[in-house]
């Protein structure tokens, strides 16, 4: 085996040493090659290979569509070695109104839906370019970008597009590249340009003046920011998170019910699962209120309806949907990007900084190419003149010559090679019929246009003007309103404000069932009076706590267990008086022979107040209710039990109660609660 190795020729090498370096060329592969977009015209490779593919077909906004799969075919021949997937999804995401901003694919079929629905397979579909796909390519025939060799050497693909507008911040982009992900969102093209626009007229602009111009991201979908400044922070460092709500109304219907109509959901957020799991949450009554659910969406726009229960309070139920459902989500903010092939977190500022450099490069290449063109243009003119001034001669050269008339030319009248030859490859007719006037015109014309770009190159602010002008052009043609609103912070929106504060009575019962009902539902009755139902309990149930309190005020919940629950008075379901309630295991988490053994209302937790509580085997103890002061999914620890012990009940003293405890026996012992040290309430 020794002499094999020794004789062959393998590489001995260590595994981890060689998993260093391959990982490491992988995932630069990926990170360069696939998943992050370029922060000049903010594409990933792929979608600038379908673009300039595309541009290759000549599948102008003006032309017909023409059929995906062809498009795909060109596009992985000659520049995409990859799965013909790859490049088909990509293209599909180019045109969807509700995936991209500003759409750069213009599609002819079933591109998909907001509802997760795919679009159909390549061979049914049609595209071709938008006009900003356009203003993306746009004189990239004019030498204004790098060009590199393809998979197989035999065509060649640009670096980077011109992008005349800044594509990465307009339409935005996501990916997951090896240990980073970038998750850029679209913005409006007015603003984004408007910022450009402020940074090449203010050389000392700085990050706090670009905010005060981009608001925020602005969603194809619409939607609702919540909070001025959780964007604005995201554009200060790199990173971020913003709150999209959906945009809601509530509406009455014929019936006298109301109803809750969603006309925009967040960014990405699958509009057929949404309703999925509203149904899902009403069906395990974890949502409750809600009679009807159905989607009345059609090519108008979006449409939602959610039908309430004639006792629900639709703020409520707004507000619960919001926190159980996708009808409001967190955008990540990672504004992660390529800059000269590295991946770097940018600011809004570098964005915008890194987009004018290359547009500065760009328009110079392009100046430089013109001025050439011009330059090679007015040469030929001048000799033109010159033949003018000499036709006579010139035509009986020619005529005379047979193999030596461009050398007899150059040597006779003092042309160049260049000259000469494009005398010579004019027709003797067309030579004899120039017009003076014609070549003096287009002549002093090409050296008015000659003088200016040698002016622009050498005048920095005289180029940046030009910069500036393009992108007030693109968007006088193709700005639009904001989609997306902007409103205060979300914490300014808390659920408690949407509640009117009231006196309630909250019953329990032996089984558990809970309910909420106005106090204003029990009367005062005078001597004699028979009483009213006050609700309908099971056979074996009975109410064991009424408790009247604000909707506003706290209730705890302790259990069997030791355990402590806590909600919001109004978060317990309303119902009419003769009703037996909602089960308490709906929204408190309880486990398995948990049961409540004691209700507690408590208006603030701050108070210099205590709870203190026995259990079975008699232990007590005495905890500062300040120590409640938080909240858990699983509930809190209030007193930790032994084996066979249970938490039997619970109460709240002022600090110099007295305190009363009764056996089943019927003896008693009572004493000042200052006999009892406070504990931590995760003291034993």
């Amino acid at each position: 085996m020794t002499s094999f190795l020794e004789d062959s020729k393998l590489i001995q090498t260590e595994i981890h040493d060689e998993m260093k370096t391959s990982y490491i060329d992988y995932a630069m592969s990926v990170i360069v090659g696939r998943a992050l977009p370029d922060v000049r015209d903010g594409l990933k490779p792929v979608h600038r290979r379908i673009l300039y593919g595309m541009s290759g077909l000549g599948l102008t906004p003006d032309k017909p569509h023409k059929k995906s799969a062809r498009i795909v075919g060109e596009v992985l021949g000659k520049y995409h070695p990859h799965g013909d997937s790859s490049v088909y999804d990509a293209m599909v995401r180019l045109a969807q109104d509700f995936s991209i901003r500003y759409m750069l694919v213009d599609g002819h079929g079933n591109f998909g839906s907001v509802d997760g629905d795919g679009a159909a397979a390549m061979r049914y579909t049609e595209a071709r370019m938008t006009p900003f796909a356009l203003e993306m390519l746009r004189d990239i025939d004019k030498e204004t970008v790098d060009f590199t060799p393809n998979f197989d050497g035999e065509e060649k693909e640009p670096v980077v597009l011109p992008s005349r507008f800044p594509n990465l911040l307009v339409n935005g982009s996501n990916g997951i590249a090896v240990g980073m992900a970038t998750s850029i969102p679209p913005h409006n093209l007015g603003e984004i340009i408007d910022a450009s626009v402020y940074m090449i007229d203010h050389k000392d602009a700085d990050i706090n003046d670009l905010i005060k111009i981009v608001k925020g991201p602005d969603f194809p979908t619409g939607a609702i920011i919540m909070g001025k400044s959780s964007a604005k922070q995201a554009y200060r460092t790199g990173q971020g998170r913003v709150l999209v709500r959906s945009k809601t109304e509530i509406e009455e219907t014929n019936k006298g019910r109301q109803q809750i109509v969603v006309t925009e959901i967040p960014y990405q957020v699958n509009k057929a699962r949404v309703i999925e799991k509203i149904a899902d949450l009403v069906k395990e009554k974890k949502l409750e209120g809600i009679s009807d659910i159905r989607d009345e969406s059609n090519r108008n726009g979006m449409r939602i309806v959610i039908e309430l229960k004639r006792d629900a309070n639709p703020q409520i139920t707004l507000n619960r949907l919001f926190k159980h459902t996708q009808l409001q989500e967190t955008f990540s903010m990672i504004m992660l990007a390529l800059v000269d092939g590295q991946p770097k977190i940018l600011t809004l500022w570098e964005m915008l900084e890194q987009y004018l450099l290359h547009q500065k490069d760009v328009v110079t290449r392009r100046t430089q190419f013109d001025l050439r063109k011009a330059e090679a243009r007015a040469h030929i003119l001048e000799g033109l003149r010159i033949a003018l001034d000499n036709i006579d001669a010139i035509i009986k050269l020619i005529r005379e010559s047979y193999n030596d008339a461009k050398q007899r030319l150059m040597d006779s009248f003092g042309l160049t090679e260049i000259q000469a030859q494009a005398i010579l490859d004019m027709r003797l007719a067309r030579l004899q019929g120039l017009e003076r006037e014609k070549i003096e015109s287009e002549y002093a014309e090409l050296m008015k246009q000659i003088a200016w770009y040698k002016r622009l190159l050498a005048e920095e602010s005289l180029l940046m003007n030009v910069i500036k002008e393009e992108l007030l052009e693109i968007k006088a043609k193709f700005a639009d309103k904001r989609r997306t609103k902007i409103v205060a912070d979300a914490e300014e929106l808390d659920e408690e404000d949407l509640i009117q504060e009231e006196s309630v009575a909250i019953t329990l019962t032996h089984l558990g069932y809970i309910k909420r009902v106005s106090a204003d539902t029990y009367k005062t009755q005078k001597r004699g009076g028979k009483g009213i139902t006050g609700l309908t309990t099971r056979d074996n149930d009975f109410v064991k706590n009424l408790i009247i309190t604000s909707t506003h005020d706290y209730l705890m919940f302790f259990t069997n267990t030791g355990k402590a629950h806590r909600i919001k008075a109004y978060e317990i379901p309303e119902a009419q008086r003769t009703a037996k309630g909602t089960p308490a295991v709906n929204f408190l988490n309880l486990m398995q022979r948990e049961r409540i053994t004691a209700v507690i209302p408590i208006q603030n937790f701050a108070s210099e107040k205590y709870l203190i509580g026995v259990t079975k085997n008699g232990i007590i103890k005495k905890t500062d209710i300040s120590e409640f002061d938080t909240n858990r999914k699983t509930g809190l620890i209030a007193i930790k039990l032994k084996d066979g012990d249970e938490l039997i009940g619970i109460k709240e003293t002022t600090g110099t109660s007295n305190v009363i405890i009764v056996t089943k026996n019927g003896k008693c012992i009572c004493f000042s609660e200052d006999d009892v040290r406070p504990m931590g309430r995760l003291a034993g």
